[in-house]
């Protein structure tokens, strides 16, 4: 768990497509952080990735997800008045084309649940003519009636949320989708056989809580039928009061900027977790030997663990490289840096060309604050999932 490095050969093996883009992906973020974010003076030139939040709508109420969970800052009727807002799928070709045209970055759709977007199909599909990598986080249940179209149109990743065996998971989901997603990964796994495709590579993500550590072993043993590219196990993103008042006066100060969406990550789901009791779980989980990597994010030193729940605001990543090399669009059209906390707007692609705003005064503004700021972080990024992924590395984590 202290690296993830040695699951490198095995992804090359299994996805060697698939690493090869992602690899130029990353060398270009890397790019990125080392010289723009150095010498740049808050401007950047390396495009890498680009997210879009595409609705806030989703057909279930995962207990610890931010934005419908059990602090969710979506919750109730807001979604649905929210969801009224949705850019019209026009806009998003237009934006696919720069996108496609200037930088050629990997495309990575979510939401809410990115299948409730109205013509989603098609601009994903357009997407992948464009000769663009295309990755879809999902929560699985819309996968089945989906699958033949997917694999024709050639999506390149499915990142595919479950939290534990049926009943774990269900739990924290809600009953029958975790009979849903395997009922979607069969269907995936038949019409690649159909149409003697090997895309879209297909893989896990896990987000742990207090309510599924101790069972992470058991899913594995569940999963190892369903031709998976990877698992990943997120640590979780979690913050506390005392975090959210210190990154509220910062924002505020630094740029003028009120927040609300890190209050939906203080949800108490970490309290309690055992790092001793994880980490065996964790050799369990190896020892199975799936035939797929298994990735922490962030990947840290055993003995950390405890500690990474317990003591929020201790700093395990810094000098986050994110605005330099990625940007967020959200289902509004607003245009931001930080994909779970979108308090800061760059600009909005309804009303300027997205060029425009990615070196545009506020995105410069936002860079060079972040840059400046202790640890290169604010301080309300220390459990961001973002930073976790992507942050620099703290000696002893």
């Amino acid at each position: 768990m202290n690296t993830n490095y040695s699951i490198i050969g095995k992804m090359i093996r299994h996805n060697p497509e698939f690493s090869l883009k992602a690899a130029r992906a990353f060398t270009r973020m890397h790019t990125a952080t080392v010289i723009d974010r150095k010498f740049g003076k808050g401007k950047t030139k390396k495009l890498a990735l680009v997210y879009f939040r595409i609705t806030p709508l989703c057909n279930l109420r995962c207990l610890m997800c931010n934005q419908r969970g059990t602090n969710g800052v979506l919750n109730g009727a807001f979604a649905a008045k929210e969801a009224k807002k949705i850019v019209p799928v026009e806009r998003y070709y237009r934006l696919v084309d720069e996108l496609a045209a200037k930088d050629k970055p990997m495309f990575y759709m979510w939401g809410g649940e990115p299948f409730l977007y109205p013509g989603f199909m098609d601009l994903a599909e357009y997407i992948t003519t464009k000769k663009c990598m295309l990755s879809v986080n999902t929560n699985g249940t819309f996968l089945e009636q989906n699958a033949e179209r997917i694999v024709k149109n050639g999506w390149h990743a499915l990142f595919v949320s479950l939290d534990g065996f049926r009943d774990v998971n269900d739990k924290i989901r809600g009953d029958g989708s975790y009979d849903k997603v395997v009922a979607g990964f069969k269907a995936i796994n038949e019409a690649k056989k159909k149409y003697n495709s090997h895309l879209p590579y297909m893989g896990i993500v896990t987000t742990v809580s207090n309510m599924n550590y101790e069972y992470l072993d058991q899913l594995v043993a569940a999963s190892r039928d369903f031709d998976l590219a990877w698992h990943i196990i997120n640590l979780g993103t979690y913050t506390n009061k005392d975090i959210i008042a210190e990154q509220r006066v910062f924002m505020k100060d630094k740029l003028d900027c009120d927040i609300k969406c890190l209050e939906g990550f203080d949800t108490g789901f970490n309290a309690g977790i055992d790092g001793q009791k994880f980490s065996e779980i964790l050799k369990k989980v190896h020892a199975l030997k799936p035939g797929y990597p298994i990735i922490t994010v962030p990947a840290i030193n055993p003995d950390g663990i405890t500690e990474y729940y317990a003591d929020l605001a201790k700093v395990v990543r810094k000098e986050c490289p994110v605005p330099w090399s990625q940007v967020n669009f959200d289902y509004n059209g607003n245009v931001h840096f930080c994909a779970d906390y979108p308090d800061y707007i760059i600009g909005n692609i309804m009303d300027n060309d997205f060029y425009d705003i990615w070196n545009g005064e506020r995105a410069a503004k936002f860079r060079q604050v972040l840059k400046a700021s202790p640890n290169g972080l604010f301080p309300g990024c220390v459990r961001c999932y973002q930073n976790m992924l992507f942050g620099k590395k703290v000696k002893g984590y």
